[in-house]
């Protein structure tokens, strides 16, 4: 985990970081492309299915545990004690999933997730990584300069309020629990979660916000 306010004054590096296909990359694109020239799979189909799960379905999940926090203080003193038992108890869990940690967003402090080793992502909550998120651009600066980029997403916080950088690994992954919309007491926890995006849970964005799930 990282602190920071204005300054930051290292850098994480890793020497597999490349912009090159994987050996595994390589024959899973060279079997698209083989099946695609048969004839036996549509290319744009299989895009339709990887954004549903990467945007939609995945991230659902997260957004149900969001809400539930947001509705009940006792399940999210759970959520803050036992992430990972509170958030098996509405049936997500599994692979890339077996460890979590739920870090709160306050008037004070926002919170970013980034895996600078690789891309470990809690895939049982937020479904597949997006791109970006796997990016060497993304996984070195947003260490080094979270402010920067969370202005880039379009997110602009408060000089005062300090943002704080959680570094997932292998045997944790983490997830945001953004700040509660004013105006929304009255809603229940299915429209609540219609009001949070999977950028919202990886930090990247705010509840409510025009990326929030439809």
């Amino acid at each position: 985990m990282h602190d920071h306010d204005d300054e930051h004054d290292h850098a994480h590096r890793h020497d597999h970081d490349h912009n090159h296909y994987s050996d595994m990359q390589a024959r899973v694109k060279a079997l698209e492309t083989l099946l695609t020239e048969k004839g036996l799979i549509d290319p744009a189909a299989i895009d339709a299915i990887v954004e549903t799960y990467e945007t939609k379905v995945g991230p659902r999940n997260g957004a149900r545990v969001v809400a539930k926090a947001w509705s009940d203080p006792e399940f999210a003193d759970w959520l803050k004690r036992d992430a990972t038992a509170a958030i098996a108890s509405l049936g997500f869990t599994g692979r890339q999933g077996e460890h979590m940690r739920a870090v709160f967003n306050t008037p004070d402090t926002h919170n970013l997730i980034v895996c600078t080793l690789c891309s470990c992502y809690p895939w049982s909550v937020l479904g597949l990584p997006p791109v970006w998120y796997k990016a060497p651009a993304y996984r070195s600066r947003a260490v080094i300069d979270p402010r920067g980029v969370l202005a880039e997403f379009g997110l602009t916080l408060p000089p005062e309020k300090k943002i704080r950088v959680w570094d997932s690994t292998a045997e944790l992954r983490y997830l945001v629990i953004p700040e509660r919309p004013d105006g929304t007491e009255g809603m229940d926890e299915a429209a609540l979660a219609d009001l949070v995006s999977r950028d919202a849970m990886i930090g990247t964005a705010v509840a409510g916000s025009s990326e929030a799930l439809s």
